[in-house]
């Protein structure tokens, strides 16, 4: 299906036709937890994947990968029925005697999230996994890392039913009600984000409004990532609070904020065709993809594990499948003549760059410095400060 075959029927199509919802009704969830076996308690990625699945996030799967569709997408992004997935979803664990056909109740910080029942078990081969996902194997990679240091020896596959969802400080919107509050008919273009949302990042998703194939009466979905990511990213919950003032100060009807419980793996590629199977899921038609996105680089040489363009092309390649269409980032830089115009322009007329490293800033935060409004929100540094 394509975008303008699924606006005009009103919101697109889910990943696989149909946005799955695995939550059991009220009245049947105490025989259901009595049903299981053991209880497990829940990795805070677990948990992320367990919400994503029972909520339809990861739509059509109807629970963790069997070994058949982990192979396949290891191999491929593809599951063995020929579906597009960028990452495998698998639950691990240590434990060498959970058998198959055994029910487990997933626990998470108190909570019991969902029943899983075990229909296959396997020791995957991990470096084969990175290899596959990431395009290396080396442990400077922080999925790499994940996979080796984190995760246990063991996958299951099987069903998930759902009990209830992660309590949060940052409420996640299922795609459901996301969906409810887009416009039908018209082009919804997702922003996805794992940091605090400073200037530049405003006007390029606003400015990705304007783009010729976004419908006059489009709206932007700023979806940011509120679950793991790198050691040395802002935590979860104060990245919310700088979201809340935002949008509380900007207050664009063009724009609709919801927050995603998923855990980032910084696989560049793959992640980018994962975002956007996700964001589909949610009701977008378009997706923002930057130059490095979900990139990261060794920790020893500071090299770059992808290409500046391998994200975008390999997204753009796969977008038509999808029924979507990709918009490029804008590389904007701020001018002293003209605000923020895009580098070409800039460089064309001359215009004086001002720049502020990420560094910079994080050093101005805590001296204590005046931020420059035309760097960062006021209200997102008032937050920042507060948190430090």
């Amino acid at each position: 299906m394509t975008v303008a075959d699924s606006a005009a029927t009103g919101l697109i199509a889910p990943h696989g036709g149909a946005l799955v919802n695995l939550m059991v009704a009220a009245g049947e969830r105490e025989s259901l937890k009595a049903s299981a076996s053991r209880r497990l308690e829940c990795s805070d990625r677990n948990a992320c994947d367990v919400e994503l699945l029972v909520v339809g996030g990861f739509s059509p799967l109807r629970g963790f990968m069997h070994q058949e569709d982990y192979d396949a997408v290891v191999a491929g992004h593809r599951t063995s029925s020929g579906l597009l997935f960028g990452l495998p979803i698998v639950f691990d664990t240590d434990d060498a005697s959970i058998g198959l056909g055994e029910r487990l109740l997933l626990t998470y910080r108190g909570q019991e999230l969902a029943v899983f029942t075990v229909e296959s078990r396997w020791e995957p081969d991990k470096a084969r996994e990175a290899q596959g996902c990431y395009g290396t194997t080396s442990i400077e990679h922080p999925a790499v890392r994940m996979i080796t240091g984190e995760r246990g020896r063991f996958y299951l596959g099987g069903s998930v039913q759902g009990l209830e969802l992660p309590q949060r400080v940052f409420p996640c919107k299922t795609p459901a009600e996301v969906r409810a509050t887009l416009p039908e008919g018209q082009s919804v273009v997702a922003f996805q984000c794992r940091n605090p949302i400073h200037r530049a990042h405003y006007e390029l998703f606003t400015r990705a409004l304007e783009a010729s194939n976004v419908s006059e009466q489009g709206v932007v979905l700023v979806h940011p990532t509120c679950g793991p990511t790198q050691d040395d990213d802002i935590a979860g919950e104060v990245r919310f609070q700088t979201y809340e003032r935002l949008a509380a100060e900007v207050n664009n009807p063009r724009i609709r904020w919801a927050y995603l419980p998923y855990s980032m793996h910084m696989a560049g590629t793959r992640e980018a065709l994962q975002h956007m199977i996700i964001r589909k899921n949610y009701g977008c038609t378009h997706f923002i993809i930057g130059r490095d996105m979900a990139g990261c680089k060794s920790s020893l040489s500071g090299d770059d594990f992808y290409g500046p363009y391998q994200a975008q092309d390999f997204a753009r390649d796969h977008a038509p499948e999808l029924g979507m269409e990709t918009v490029p980032s804008l590389n904007l830089v701020y001018t002293e003549e003209e605000g923020y115009v895009t580098a070409e322009h800039a460089e064309a007329r001359g215009l004086h760059v001002r720049k502020l490293s990420g560094t910079q800033f994080r050093q101005m935060l805590r001296g204590g410095e005046e931020i420059p409004e035309w760097f960062a929100f006021r209200s997102v540094v008032e937050v920042l400060r507060a948190a430090a």
